[in-house]
């Protein structure tokens, strides 16, 4: 793995939710943890986005476990749980995506004289997380590769996180959670330790994304006989994947180490010291995209220009096997959008423009020479009125 880019990490609990994340990547190798664990780490199909993937069973604690010994491992930009789950609301059918805007671990309470009282516990899903599920949700593009016939829908609500299989709807367990988290629209069994784990990492951002495979409601074995877990698994493996790689474009490519255009930062203070004859010609704290000096400093740049040398270096790039064939064929089409936003010269191309740089930031991050004149172009493009 390329330590200079910061992968998104994706978890889940069993094979079958494991297997339906992998066929959506490509490259992979194992990584192996020194404590015995493995996960394989490819990239996102026609995407730069860097996944590391990792199975750990069912429940909170080993989830936990497990997601904290990703998380110190990988260093990565966000923690995706995806899976299945039991759908606790009608109007969610089998094989739709449930994305958890808050996570509860039911389990929390006190007994008492009058009877078990909750104290809940819950997390949030970050904001700017939540914006990017909702954008992708609104687009179909994420459905593209799933079979014929197949379109999920996408909800956003609670999810209840305990420790046992629910699989009825009238059990004491039910009406004990229809009466204290009675906004939850789904129930599973690992999203509580994952966030957990994520709150003690500096608030990480933990994503889950649930396909619903049976209602919760003593219809399980039925819904299960019918092959719904695999395919609620493929529906919440594309839709997950599909919020990575927009999660990536839009996060610097590694953590702490680059400002928010992708280039990678500088210390905010210098101190150069002369002595003798020696003089100390120009001092720059922070620099975005290039620095020009002398009579060429107001020169404006030519964005057509500046794309035509990029796209040759980027051909070079795939020439000299930096990169592989699928990536820079995803490569080539963002940059033919690209150019065909700066030929239309309207101001209001420059949000196209913009969406095309970041996704072509986000398939180059790991070539150091592309990435650095990419950096370049989206601070002129930022910069523009």
């Amino acid at each position: 793995m390329n330590t200079n880019s910061s992968p998104v990490v994706i978890l889940t609990a069993l094979n079958l939710e494991y297997e339906a994340v992998r066929t959506q990547l490509t490259d992979l190798q194992v990584h192996r943890h020194t404590a015995g664990t493995r996960f394989e780490v490819g990239r996102i199909k026609q995407s730069g986005c860097l996944v590391a993937l990792g199975l750990v069973g069912k429940g909170n604690h080993p989830a936990a476990v497990l997601a904290e010994r990703a998380m110190a491992e990988f260093s990565p930009v966000a923690v995706l749980f995806v899976g299945v789950a039991g759908g606790l609301w009608p109007n969610i059918c089998l094989g739709d995506v449930v994305v958890a805007s808050k996570i509860y671990a039911y389990h929390g309470g006190t007994s008492e004289d009058d009877g078990l009282k909750a104290r809940p516990k819950a997390w949030e899903i970050p904001h700017e997380a939540d914006q990017i599920a909702h954008h992708v949700a609104r687009s179909a593009a994420w459905r593209r590769g799933l079979p014929a016939g197949e379109a999920p829908r996408v909800f956003f609500g609670p999810i209840a996180a305990g420790e046992v299989v629910q699989d009825s709807g009238i059990s004491e367990q039910a009406r004990w959670i229809r009466q204290h988290y009675n906004d939850a629209v789904a129930i599973e069994m690992e999203a509580a330790g994952v966030a957990q784990a994520g709150h003690l990492n500096r608030a990480l951002p933990v994503v889950v994304v649930r396909g619903i495979s049976d209602h919760a409601d003593g219809s399980k074995a039925a819904s299960d006989g019918q092959n719904w877990q695999p395919k609620a698994a493929r529906h919440a493996a594309a839709f997950a994947t599909a919020f990575a790689r927009e999660l990536i474009s839009e996060t610097p490519t590694s953590r702490g180490g680059a400002d928010r255009d992708g280039s990678p930062s500088m210390p905010t203070a210098n101190r150069n010291i002369a002595t003798g004859n020696a003089r100390v010609g120009f001092q720059a704290g922070q620099i975005y995209g290039n620095v020009t000096i002398g009579a060429d400093a107001d020169r404006p740049v030519d964005l057509a220009a500046s794309i035509a040398d990029l796209r040759s270096h980027l051909k070079q790039a795939h020439v000299d096997g930096q990169l592989d064939e699928e990536t820079y064929a995803a490569a080539e089409s963002e940059l033919d959008a690209a150019t065909e936003c700066v030929a239309a010269g309207a101001t209001e191309t420059k949000s196209g423009l913009m969406v095309a740089l970041k996704r072509l930031r986000g398939l180059v991050a790991d070539v150091a020479g592309l990435a650095s004149r990419l950096a370049t172009i989206i601070a002129v493009v930022r910069g523009m009125s």
